[in-house]
């Protein structure tokens, strides 16, 4: 088997190494972060995903793993460093692929290939990384492989799909898909399908999370217009996609992770032409918005109130706070401007925003002020249901109903039986 060298220890760095040395390559695993590599050495997994431990102290304790201090000479380069977005440019900060590529050309010899896995703006491989990589005195193509092949994991569920999904594969000419198609065939039972190039790799990899996103604009839109209507947005679209043509997704308070709320703006780093994904950006991140609302409809003047939120994870039964709605719920609620301003005797108006307390079952993260359930609902005036982990489908209203003080629940999952709830004295709401 070969020899790879994988470059970011991170979500999709480390399960894409692990694979690699239990399916019988000799590989070294290499991050910036010294911390983390001391920590991976002893096995100690700095990021929770189902099974990972495990699987990492099986390929350490095999040897077919090596965390390395250094950048090491391979047959095979992966780079699954971070891109970076910037809010207010709507750009990828691609410093970390940059750094990366000249980290693999002062390794680089003839007959190598370089895989790129990061999320990244259409060109990047052939434009950006391949002259960092060429810095070497070879030539990309002819010397060396290079080849984009996006990952296309879902946290919670990593291991299982890097082996099951399909791959796609784009090179920057056919001997260099066929290099990484080599690679990928050693673990993957998906099929491996290739591009012309590497570009329309890049390119496609965006679209799939710009489809999602741009459906679960539709569904938050969707479910905004039922609201008015006095309609259950849920129930209308499962009836409207018993057509066969139609597969409407569910609404939510937005989307979070790296993926969705990211990508979509990286199709448009060479191009003016956004408008409609755009459009279903600013819907998306605009619902923490629509739930503070909600939350005003039944409550008025948010001041002094106590609002609890429940999941901060972006997405369920995972701890992964990336982009997480929830938190972005929590920081508007907790912004000075949030509440109605306060009258006062001739002087300057004033406002704060009502307390907001968090309860996750999954997170771990100490720079988060995280609470347990009952402590965080204990005296509320309202929850709001931010993520679908399992253990809220079982939440005891009855018990909530003794804790909160306030009877209000937004439920911005679908995560609760209604019905439920209101025996117990609850006005829900629902997205």
């Amino acid at each position: 088997m070969s020899t790879v060298c994988v470059h970011g220890m991170g979500y999709i760095g480390l399960p894409t190494a692990t694979m690699l040395a239990n399916y019988d390559h000799r590989v070294f695993g290499y991050d910036t972060d010294a911390e983390v590599r001391s920590k991976l050495r002893n096995g100690n997994v700095h990021f929770e995903e189902p099974g990972l431990r495990a699987f990492v102290t099986q390929a350490l304790e095999s040897e077919q793993l090596e965390i390395t201090d250094e950048v090491l000479p391979a047959k095979y380069h992966v780079i699954c460093v971070p891109t970076p977005f910037d809010e207010e440019s709507k750009e990828a900060d691609l410093a970390y692929v940059r750094s990366a590529g000249r980290a693999v050309a002062e390794h680089l010899r003839r007959g190598d290939t370089v895989i790129l896995e990061s999320t990244v703006p259409p060109g990047t491989t052939e434009g950006v990384l391949g002259p960092i990589l060429e810095e070497s005195s070879l030539s990309a193509g002819d010397d060396f492989s290079l080849v984009h092949c996006p990952e296309t994991v879902l946290p919670g569920n990593i291991i299982t799909e890097l082996r099951e999904n399909n791959r796609i594969v784009g090179g920057v000419n056919a001997v260099s898909a066929e290099s990484a198609v080599r690679l990928y065939e050693s673990f993957v039972d998906g099929d491996i399908r290739t591009a012309t190039d590497a570009t329309v790799a890049e390119f496609v990899k965006l679209i799939q999370n710009t489809f999602r996103d741009v459906n679960i604009a539709l569904a938050n839109e969707i479910a905004m217009l039922a609201d008015d209507y006095g309609v259950d947005a849920r129930g209308a679209i499962d009836l409207a996609n018993s057509h066969p043509r139609v597969d409407i997704l569910q609404p939510g308070p937005g989307v979070g992770g790296h993926c969705l709320p990211i990508d979509p703006w990286f199709l448009g780093d060479g191009s003016d032409r956004l408008d409609l994904i755009s459009t279903a950006r600013r819907i998306n991140d605009g619902m923490p918005g629509y739930i503070i609302e909600l939350l005003r409809d039944e409550l008025g003047d948010l001041r002094g109130r106590t609002i609890a939120i429940l999941g901060v994870a972006y997405k369920g039964d995972v701890g992964d706070t990336r982009m997480s709605p929830g938190l972005a719920l929590a920081t508007q609620l907790q912004r000075a401007d949030i509440a109605q301003p306060a009258a006062t005797d001739g002087g300057a108006e004033t406002a704060s925003g009502p307390a907001v307390t968090i309860h996750d079952p999954h997170v771990a993260d100490s720079t988060l002020n995280l609470s347990d359930l009952k402590t965080a609902t204990t005296g509320a005036d309202a929850i709001v249901i931010a993520t679908d982990h399992d253990e809220f489908e079982s939440l005891d209203p009855d018990d909530l109903r003794a804790w909160m003080a306030g009877d209000v629940v937004i439920d911005a999952k679908g995560a609760l039986s209604a019905s439920a709830w209101q025996r117990s004295g609850f006005t829900v709401r629902c997205i």
